[in-house]
């Protein structure tokens, strides 16, 4: 599995612990799609403007879809930019992975290592392949 090296993130979300992003094989193909380092998938979202400094998940939208929180001591670099998000209450402003300019989210839904159960939903929700 090609690991892509940032910092682990430490951010708790029921009793998984989100950590830094890498690649795995989709279970029922064999497209790559970009997942954190536990295999938690990773999702864009269509309203979002490539390159832009801030989310577009706003007001409920973050309690369905969380921000990929980078840890404090993580740097950007080409690829992997830290961007402003909010938090699930929808009001907390956090900083925010984007990688290739789209902001990265976890789905709420997705309970264990390769769950995709976000890809496509509302037709703006995507996994990222790779």
């Amino acid at each position: 599995m090609k690991r892509i090296i940032l910092a682990a993130a430490a951010v708790a979300f029921a009793t998984a612990a989100w950590a830094a992003p890498n690649t795995m094989t989709v279970p029922m193909g064999t497209s790559k799609i970009l997942a954190d380092a536990k295999d938690m998938t990773l999702y864009t979202f269509d309203k979002d403007t490539k390159g832009a400094a801030a989310s577009a998940c706003t007001a409920t939208c973050p309690a369905t879809w969380l921000a990929f929180v980078p840890a404090a001591t993580d740097k950007a670099d080409t690829d992997w930019t830290i961007i402003n998000g909010l938090d699930k209450d929808g009001k907390t402003v956090v900083k925010q992975w984007a990688y290739k300019g789209q902001p990265l989210y976890y789905n709420v839904k997705d309970m264990k290592a390769g769950d995709t159960l976000g890809d496509g939903v509302g037709g703006v929700w995507h996994v990222v392949k790779m």
